[in-house]
């Protein structure tokens, strides 16, 4: 797998981001994630937006962070929101998920984040088990979706570099 930085505007983060809302919608039968973003909010150093491509140079998994501080929406200042993880179908249960976060884990401390956070939702239980056994912790919702019950929101401190 190669992990690239590319625009939230570029074609390939496009498509995929197609894709992810195209599940969002089956599994919860709206209109796909409400949240509004800016290509800008991916651009270093405010955020890193990623993907994997497999051998064949086809994208096969996205996700990005954007900085975050307090905003009245329950973030904290130095917060990196992840956001648009997403794995195609066909590459599920290949790890594929993880090696993304901890790119995106990595970036965000690069970039003096201090805490990733995200939302994500009930009917997204591979999401949860990942975030659970990768360290995140439930948190305080924030975010376009925080008064939603099915949301479910997480965060993870970066501590130091290694």
């Amino acid at each position: 797998m190669n992990i690239r930085r590319v625009p939230f505007d570029h074609p390939d983060a496009v498509e995929l981001n197609d894709e992810v809302q195209a599940e969002y919608h089956v599994r919860y039968g709206d209109g796909g994630d409400a949240t509004v973003l800016d290509a800008a909010d991916f651009a270093p150093p405010n955020g890193v937006y990623l993907i994997a491509y497999d051998e064949s140079d086809r994208p096969v998994a996205t996700g990005g962070w954007r900085s975050q501080d307090e905003n009245g929406e329950g973030n904290e200042d130095g917060d990196a929101e992840l956001k648009r993880m997403f794995v195609v179908e066909g590459m599920r249960g290949r790890g594929l998920a993880r090696r993304m976060l901890t790119a995106l884990e990595e970036d965000a401390r690069a970039a003096g984040r201090v805490r990733m956070v995200l939302e994500t939702g009930t009917k997204q239980p591979e999401a949860i088990a990942l975030y659970a056994s990768s360290g995140y912790e439930p948190c305080v919702k924030f975010g376009y979706y925080r008064h939603y019950e099915s949301s479910r929101c997480f965060a993870k401190a970066l501590g130091e570099n290694p």
